[in-house]
């Protein structure tokens, strides 16, 4: 672990209910040789200190004690987390004061397995530490007591009664103005009005979120996130929406346990599933949900039986045109994988006459040795689909060279088309190769493509590691349709909306500005050739409708983005940190005016998923 600077409080409303609890009475105290990976042991303390919790925790988010020792803190402990990489136990006064600034409860950091239970009263010794989930990825910190000394003064107390977190209690603004460094590390904190603040202020404290609603699936962590706040805009089928950077969702909390899975079965829930009941334990905070529930008991399942969509049948006259990010599908991934990835094309979006797919790995996936063919990749694929009762897919793509692309490292992602020459013909035009850049030629209804498949300014810095556009030409019923893949750079390194910095930045943003601005720029020519020519850009441009790379990306209005038809319930593609947000996106010229556009739900809200992203298609009658 890694220390650093922090705090977290609680509200005085609340703090009422709290059960008193002697921490100190006539019983005999009992040493305990603490499992400790976080320094040299302190010793076992013999009775109460000066310090009481909410004087560690303080009323800014640093402790003012942060780095000094402190002896014999009094506490309840209320949980134990015995697994993972952070093991230690929560402990809370009984005895709160009465500013709402400051949290009754604090992490101690054993490193090792604890040997305390809950419901034990103790004293801690110990050096009070600010850890950092991601010191520079702008995490929170967590105010812990690490290198312990701990002494169970008696067991089997009651708990203090947990805080309620609700609608009632949630400020409806996210996060407070920052400090002079950018920070609100050492601004005050104001639990009444910001959010942030709130959850900081119970920072360690037992909290309990009761009958709440399910935001994003179980993962492989074991993790799930729920609406603690019912007036977060809710999506159609269950979840919450991400619908500008102004305005985040405030009732977000992620649901972890303290109990290992092996020892105690987490619920495998969907988005729009309930949490029915109490779920209770301490508030925690990491870096991947930011303010976490680490629950000791959770709430009783109940299963709302999300449905896989389906889209719409298309008239015979209408191209199809689909959009699927596949997650790193390289031949040596499960059949599995590939059978119920083939089965969302055929069934749930009905076997689209051209497919889009982002994340296809070379013929040896992440393996990395030079190797850039994908041909056994999308091979297997296309066996899939047709073993699914699928059509028999042509296909066009370009290797990328050798580690220029970004992605996994080894595995060389790149886009691929997939077309059913029942139905569409590619017209080949040589000339395409990794750092070739594709150009416009002719005018009018002779408009073309210097090379299909060809890729867009391979060689613009705005494309330095990272995923170049694909652009293929197409006819459809005598008719030309260009047609651009892409996978635009990641949201890597980017500061969380939770960050201790505000506003947080959004560093990756700037080479996607780049990129569109390159890309809007081959449209516009395109367009200055053939007014009338019919373009459509999809893929996964990793960012929301609201952004300014998607702004640069329509500039001048050669391209609309057809999220924004949608019902603003149904702009979603991706759920990340409880919110369903757009990354994903089909965009068309001025002349395609018909166009039917859905996003098919069928990954993104459930535990189970092929891909972490849904599919989207259009219907288009050029």
């Amino acid at each position: 672990m890694t220390t650093a600077p922090a705090s977290r409080p609680h509200r005085t409303l609340l703090r009422a209910a709290l059960i008193p609890a002697a921490l100190t009475a006539s019983l005999v105290l009992v040493p305990l040789p603490v499992a400790n990976a976080a320094g040299a042991a302190t010793p076992a303390p013999t009775e109460a200190g000066p310090l009481r919790i909410h004087d560690i925790q303080g009323t800014t988010r640093i402790s003012p004690q942060a780095g000094k020792p402190v002896t014999g803190v009094p506490g309840i402990v209320t949980g134990v987390r015995a697994y993972g990489s952070s093991k230690g136990f929560w402990i809370q006064d009984p005895n709160p004061d009465a500013d709402p600034a400051t949290s009754e409860g604090v992490f101690v950091f054993t490193g090792g397995n604890p040997t305390v239970k809950v419901g034990d009263s103790v004293l801690v010794s110990g050096k009070v530490t600010e850890y950092y989930p991601s010191y520079s990825g702008g995490s929170q910190s967590v105010t812990e007591i690490s290198a312990p000394g701990v002494t169970v003064v008696s067991s089997g107390n009651p708990l203090p009664a947990p805080v309620v977190v609700d609608t009632r209690d949630i400020p409806g603004t996210y996060a407070p103005a920052a400090g002079a460094d950018g920070s609100i590390d050492g601004v005050a904190l104001n639990p009444e009005k910001y959010a942030l603040d709130f959850y900081e202020s119970l920072e360690g404290m037992l909290v309990q979120v009761k009958d709440v609603r399910v935001v994003q699936a179980t993962d492989k962590y074991n993790e799930l996130w729920v609406a603690a706040d019912r007036q977060d805009q809710r999506s159609k089928r269950g979840g919450v929406l991400y619908e500008s950077y102004r305005e985040p969702n405030v009732g977000r909390l992620m649901i972890q346990q303290q109990a290992a899975v092996s020892q105690q079965p987490f619920p495998v829930a969907n988005v729009g599933d309930e949490l029915t009941g109490a779920t209770t334990g301490p508030l925690d905070y990491n870096n991947f949900g930011g303010y976490t529930l680490v629950a000791g008991t959770v709430g009783t399942l109940k299963d709302n039986h999300l449905q896989r969509e389906v889209t719409a049948q298309p008239a015979d006259r209408e191209l199809t045109l689909a959009t699927y990010n596949v997650e790193n599908l390289a031949p040596n991934n499960p059949d599995a994988k590939f059978a119920e990835l083939a089965h969302g094309v055929v069934t749930n979006l009905r076997s689209p006459d051209i497919v889009a797919l982002e994340e296809i790995q070379d013929d040896n996936g992440s393996k990395s040795d030079g190797t850039v063919d994908a041909s056994q990749t999308v091979a297997k694929f296309i066996a899939a689909i047709k073993a699914a009762g699928g059509p028999a897919y042509d296909w066009r793509s370009i290797d990328p060279q050798d580690g220029k692309d970004g992605g996994e490292p080894g595995g060389n992602i790149r886009q691929v088309f997939l077309f059913n020459p029942q139905r569409v013909s590619f017209t080949d035009i040589a000339g395409g190769d990794a750092t070739t850049a594709v150009g416009v030629t002719g005018t009018g209804a002779a408009t073309a493509l210097t090379a299909s498949p060809g890729r867009i300014a391979p060689n613009d810095e705005a494309w330095t590691n990272s995923r170049k556009p694909l652009v293929g030409q197409f006819v459809f019923r005598g008719q030309k349709v260009f047609v651009i893949a892409n996978h635009f750079n990641s949201k890597g390194g980017d500061q969380g909306i939770d960050s201790r910095f505000q506003a947080p930045t959004r560093g990756s943003e700037v080479q996607r500005v780049k990129q569109a601005t390159v890309e809007q720029a081959f449209v516009a020519g395109l367009l200055a050739a053939d007014k009338e020519a019919k373009v459509v850009s999809l893929g996964d441009f990793n960012d929301y409708q609201f952004s300014p790379a998607l702004a640069a990306l329509t500039k001048g209005g050669v391209l609309r983005d057809l999220v924004n038809e949608l019902p603003e319930t149904e702009q979603y593609s991706y759920v990340y940190q409880g919110n369903s947000q757009v990354l994903d996106h089909i965009l068309v010229s001025p002349e395609v005016g018909y166009a039917k556009y859905d996003v098919v739900h069928i990954n993104s809200e459930f535990a189970q998923q092929a891909s972490d992203h849904d599919p989207q298609v259009v219907r288009i009658k050029p």
